[in-house]
């Protein structure tokens, strides 16, 4: 069994972002000939957030966004803003992390014959919680390579 991993490296637009990773995941297959096994893709921040979900339709990404607005307004009262250490630089985040606690840091897809397996519809993205930043996501394989 093999365990080959790779670090991408992206920069977020605004809050709220959504960035296709799909094609970082698919050039990692094919680069490292990677053949049947399991692919974990991991985001390196409390603030940010990866899915597999449709990610071609710009209306559902609006619904997505403004979802995560409802679910957790910037303006709402969050004790996080008062006691963050950056407070008064404009880093008050609280809505953030209480989106990212109920989405995904990290998705697992299989590897099936050196292809992602996803369906028709579905991709895997990146979703920014906070502001533009960069940020890394992690890729790890563990199984068989060619």
């Amino acid at each position: 069994m093999s365990v080959v991993t790779r670090k991408i490296h992206l920069e977020t637009k605004e809050a709220h972002d959504m960035i296709d990773i799909t094609h970082h995941a698919a050039k990692f297959i094919t680069d490292e000939r990677l053949q049947n096994g399991l692919l974990n893709v991991f985001v390196e921040h409390t603030t940010c957030a990866v899915a597999v979900n449709e990610f071609t339709d710009p209306k559902l990404l609006s619904d997505f966004r403004k979802k995560l607005s409802e679910f957790s307004p910037e303006d709402a009262q969050y004790g996080h803003n008062e006691s963050h250490i950056c407070n008064g630089d404009g880093c008050v985040n609280g809505h953030s992390h209480c989106n990212a606690l109920f989405l995904p840091t990290s998705v697992t897809c299989q590897i099936i014959d050196g292809k992602l397996n996803l369906g028709t519809w579905q991709r895997i993205f990146l979703i920014e919680l906070d502001r533009a930043r960069p940020r890394n996501v992690q890729l790890m394989f563990l199984g068989k390579r060619s």
